[in-house]
């Protein structure tokens, strides 16, 4: 280009002097970023294209259009100017090409990036077309200058086209956001976050805007605006301190950028930030969910109106699909919702059985749903009741799928409710590059690990609730574990764990730490080092407690913190301490306690009668310690009392608990005793505590009629089993991943019998599958002790030969194996 079409830099619009120096006053003399000194810098941007615009010779019709983030009025100080000048054809391209010149040059002249470009509307259309990124700046196209009726137009036929083709680009811009996910990681978890490309940050803003454009879905609004402001006021003082055009906020920059927002210090800093991500990130989900059920929808309208027309289609759509998961609580359109009949007011159990139900069935806690468990004002009392510590570690045990719905409910402010000492570690960075995520993630990430973990445990609801506190003390100053051990205290007793659970929780926290440092620091050989970890950990059943939280605790905190080599050393000294605890050990488990009046009186009954009796009444919940105050084995768990006798057979063990499933009723503990009342032959007495899955329990009588017509051949339980789990499960159903069950001998379990000892996922029929597997063996049942603690089963069977006496190890083993074998092939079938 010749000197003399080259046009010079123009800064005289614009009072004080020029453009340059306007915008230098602009973003020095105003000491906090915000929107009012955004839009400030985008109306005198505006100002001074404008007379740039004005001052030109214009062929034809054309428009300057401001597109992007200077399309929504957000210029942080190290913004591009995202342009476009638009033109009717009219003219030629050596008229266009002075326009654009006498725009581009004086925004480079200055320094300033730009992101420009030139196109009739018909050529707009067409890149809109093409590029999905495109068409995303377009949709918030802003008129500069020019002719505004063309901008009007051109705009008005984008938006109709984003939405003509939204069902077909919503999957492309969603898989845009999970592919920035992977390369940028999420931002709420992140030392040095990227605040536009990693998820929750501005291009998801940006996404969730273009999603409300296409009118199919809009994204929550509590909070979102906040948390987007939020996120450019960091970008804007980020920018100011570093003088570069960076999205990226650098360890070495964070003192600097929350010093210019006038915050506490670079965590102070972070923590806003993250807050602000997880807000994005919540909305997110919630959107993208709604954008896949109404294109899920308008796909299946689709079918339907190509098989039967569209007038027939109208007229029989299918009718809305609520199946019951819960008391309260229902799965509809692949989302957990509240039934029609649940009172959110009246029961505040409701927030966590909706969240168990929901991790447990592997699906979404819907966002309406969750604001009404917020709005109602039905708080727990303190303790909680047994029910809700049982609703709580069940959330808990759910694996990965526990993530987003503790996200949900933390998003809706029912956590801080809940449990009112996270505040302090919710969203707290970890300056520690072994760390990977937040204390409170982290805490969470523990319990998924730990999920993994529960068979090795014989109190699994223990190894959750001590991963979800371990670092509770991280919000205080301190040593972490001492303060930690003190909060765990009082949140276990806020829970409803009893004293002596209570205190192992205080351990479990107080200790997290020991068998690794002392593992990879101490000389193992040393009996010293043994005694040491054995008086701070007091028992086995502690110990095998702290060996899993220390297993998860690694695997949550990052790549670095467990490898083969730490496992190995772990659990060399783990075995030497159990070595030492067994140096006079009792058994593992006592027998079952001796029969109550209740039960001797219908033991006497059944051996008069010669039929089964049983009787179905309400129980006090007692607590987790037992009447001396002591440890008990596990906490007192929920629902009424159920005590079943009959003249002892064959079959009896899978005939009563086939039963119980088939009527909805859960098995929350069990115990199975023989007793002989008035010598005239042995009676099987089973004394139940159950559940009412849906909150109405079967009449006493129903109950003794489908288990005489089991004990005689006339109900085919597992077929009715099987039914109802194919209809529940549905063909979009998914069964969560969860660790396989797992079956042992009690090394040292009783001297009159064999105890298998079976630790699985609890299920629907779960007790009928032991059973009957047990019966098939050829075994006989003297008694048992069944409890369920969260959604893990922790059973014990006493069985002896057809002589009565102990099974042969060789053959306890085997039927150990078999009998795991029988549980791991049914839990596959399901899982497939």
């Amino acid at each position: 280009m010749t000197a003399e079409t080259t046009p010079t830099t123009d800064n005289a619009p614009g009072p004080g002097g020029g453009y340059a120096a306007a915008r230098l006053r602009l973003l020095t003399t105003e000491a906090r970023p915000g929107p009012p000194r955004r839009a400030h810098l985008a109306r005198l941007t505006d100002q001074w294209l404008a007379g740039l615009f004005d001052r030109a010779a214009r062929p034809g019709r054309a428009a300057l259009l401001a597109v992007g983030g200077y399309g929504r009025g957000e210029l942080s100080p190290r913004s591009d100017l995202d342009l476009l000048l638009v033109h009717d054809g009219t003219a030629s391209r050596a008229d266009i090409a002075a326009l654009a010149d006498r725009l581009w040059y004086p925004v480079w002249d200055l320094g300033i990036a730009l992101d420009h470009s030139v196109r009739t509307p018909t050529e707009t259309h067409a890149a809109a077309a093409a590029d999905l990124k495109v068409h995303l700046g377009l949709l918030d196209a802003r008129h500069i200058a020019g002719d505004a009726a063309l901008t009007a137009d051109l705009r008005a036929g984008l938006l109709a086209q984003w939405r003509s083709q939204a069902p077909a680009r919503l999957p492309e811009l969603h898989e845009l956001g999970r592919e920035r996910a992977r390369r940028h990681g999420e931002l709420p978890f992140l030392l040095e976050p990227d605040l536009k490309e990693a998820r929750g940050g501005l291009r998801d803003t940006t996404a969730l805007r273009a999603v409300a454009a296409s009118w199919l879905a809009d994204a929550p609004r509590s909070g979102l605006e906040a948390a987007r402001g939020t996120l450019l006021d960091v970008r804007d003082a980020l920018h100011l301190t570093t003088g570069r055009a960076t999205d990226r906020l650098a360890l070495e920059d964070q003192d600097q950028v929350a010093a210019a927002l006038g915050l506490l210090d670079a965590d102070t800093l972070l923590r806003r930030v993250y807050e602000a991500a997880r807000t994005v990130s919540y909305a997110s989900d919630v959107t993208w969910r709604e954008v896949g059920r109404v294109l899920r929808a308008r796909s299946g309208r689709g079918r339907l109106r190509g098989l039967l027309g569209s007038r027939t289609a109208r007229r029989t759509a299918p009718a809305e699909q609520r199946t019951p998961l819960a008391e309260g609580v229902v799965e509809q359109d692949g989302e957990v919702v509240l039934a029609r009949t649940a009172r959110a007011d009246r029961d505040p159990v409701l927030p966590l059985r909706a969240a168990a139900a929901a991790a447990q069935a592997g699906l979404p806690l819907a966002l309406p749903a969750a604001h009404a468990l917020a709005a109602a004002d039905a708080a727990l009392p303190v303790p909680w009741p047994a029910e809700a510590r049982e609703q709580f570690v069940t959330l808990l045990g759910a694996g990965p799928d526990t993530v987003p719905v503790w996200e949900a409910m933390e998003a809706a402010g029912l956590i801080a409710r809940l449990l009112p000492d996270w505040e302090r570690v919710r969203c707290r960075p970890q300056r520690n590059p072994v760390h990977r995520w937040t204390v409170d993630r982290h805490l969470v990430e523990t319990a998924v690990r730990a999920a993994a973990l529960t068979r090795r445990v014989g109190r699994p609801d223990l190894l959750l609730v001590a991963a979800l506190l371990h670092d509770i003390g991280k919000g205080w100053p301190g040593d972490h574990s001492v303060a930690g051990a003190t909060i765990a205290r009082d949140m276990a007793a806020r829970i409803g764990f009893g004293a002596a659970d209570t205190d192992v929780l205080a351990t479990l926290v107080r200790h997290h730490l020991l068998l690794i440092e002392t593992a990879t620091r101490r000389d193992l050989d040393d009996p010293a080092t043994v005694e040491h970890v054995a008086e701070a950990v007091g028992d086995r059943s502690t110990l095998e407690l702290l060996h899993a939280l220390t297993e998860a605790d690694a695997l949550a905190t990052g790549p670095a913190a467990w490898s083969g080599w730490r496992a190995a050393l772990l659990a060399d000294l783990v075995a030497r301490v159990a070595a030492r605890f067994e140096e006079g050990a009792a058994p593992a488990r006592p027998a079952p306690a001796g029969t109550t009046v209740a039960g001797e009186r219908l033991a006497v009954e059944a051996a008069r009668t010669g039929a089964p009796v049983l009787a179905l009444r309400p129980r006090a919940d007692e607590g987790a310690a037992d009447e001396d105050g002591g440890r008990a084995e596990e906490p007192e768990p929920v629902g009424v009392e159920l005590i079943v006798a009959l003249p002892e057979r064959p079959g009896v063990l899978p005939a009563v608990a086939g039963v119980l499933a088939l009527h909805r009723l859960t098995v929350r503990s069990a115990e199975l005793s023989v007793v002989d009342p008035v010598g005239q032959g042995p009676v099987l007495l089973l004394d139940w505590r159950v559940a009412a899955e849906y909150g109405s329990l079967p009449q006493a009588e129903r109950l003794r009629a489908d288990l005489v017509r089991a004990l005689d051949g006339g109900l085919d339980i597992a077929a009715r089993l099987a039914e109802r789990e194919a209809a529940y499960r549905g063909p979009r159903r998914r069964t969560p991943l969860t660790p396989p069950p797992r079956v042992t001998v009690a090394p040292l379990g009783s001297r009159v019998a064999t105890v298998i000892e079976v630790r699985a996922q609890d299920a629907p029929g779960l007790l009928y599958r032991i059973g009957h597997a047990l019966d098939a063996a050829g075994v006989a049942v003297r008694s048992a002790h069944v409890s369920t603690l969260g959604a893990n089963a922790v059973d014990a069977f006493y069985v002896t030969a057809p002589g009565g006496e102990p099974l042969p190890a060789e053959e306890a083993a085997g039927l150990a194996r078999d009998l795991e074998r029988a549980l791991a092939g049914r839990s596959a079938a399901t899982a497939g």
